[in-house]
Parts: structure tokens; sequence; C-alpha cells
């Protein structure tokens, strides 16, 4: 039964994107011979996190600050953070807001694509975003 509840609600948020003028998705989602497009992507999507058991894990943030706790509240986290802004985000963190919620920024980023879905939509932009913003901290 897990599987088919992700579906589900994998195929809800997919949809609900793709259908609120989302261009990253939908394009995403429209490119012929696209390996994950379509209900493939939905059906990566989902076998992954049914294999891997990090359904409840993915949905923890949403359920934690709901109510209470603003999702946007500034958090004073203590540890190095970067934030890259990938324009069709739901909700794209201006620089002002990153750098008080989180006192340690060393990088922050805005990208010429992508959105919610980043590692679907652009992994290439996001895999060099994920280096470049750690890169201050090798050794």
């Amino acid at each position: 039964m897990y599987p088919l509840r992700t579906f589900t609600w994998s195929g809800t948020n997919t949809c609900a994107l793709m259908t609120t003028g989302n261009p990253s998705v939908e394009n995403l989602c429209k490119t012929p011979g696209n390996v994950a497009s379509g209900s493939s992507l939905r059906l990566d999507n989902v076998t992954i996190t049914w294999l891997t058991n990090t359904g409840v894990s993915g949905g923890r943030i949403y359920w934690e600050n709901w109510g209470k706790y603003g999702f946007f509240n500034v958090k004073g986290v203590k540890i190095p953070v970067a934030v890259s802004v990938f324009p069709d985000e739901l909700y794209p963190a201006p620089q002002s807001w990153a750098e008080k919620a989180y006192p340690k920024l060393i990088h922050y980023n805005r990208l010429p694509k992508g959105g919610h879905f980043a590692a679907f939509e652009q992994p290439k932009l996001l895999s060099d975003e994920i280096r470049a913003s750690f890169r201050s901290l090798r050794s």
C-alpha cells in the first residue's frame, strides 16, 4: 500500500506544480526522449522514495514547520549553509532573508533555470552548485 500512497502524493504535488505554469517541470515532462519524462519521472521518484524508506523524512520538514513554527521564520542556524535559488522554485529565498536565517552563509547563487525539482530538472546545474557551495570548506 505504501507505494500507492507515495505515487498518489507524488502525482498530486507534481501535477499541481505542472498546472501552475512551472516551466521547468512542464518542459521536463514534455521533452521527447527524456529518460525522466512524464509518468516515468513520477515512477522513478516514487521508487527511490519507497526503496530508500525516505517518505517520512521527506515530509518531515512540512510537518515540523506547519502551524506554530513559520516555515520562513529566521532560525539562526549556526553551521555553514549554502543557498541556491532556482527561478521556478515555489518560494525563491531572497539573499537578505538567507543572510539573516543563516549567519554562516558561505554561498548564495541565483541560477538561470530550474525549480522545485532541481535534481530532476537541472542535474548538472545542481551538482555544479553543490560543488561550488562547499568548495571553501575543503582543506
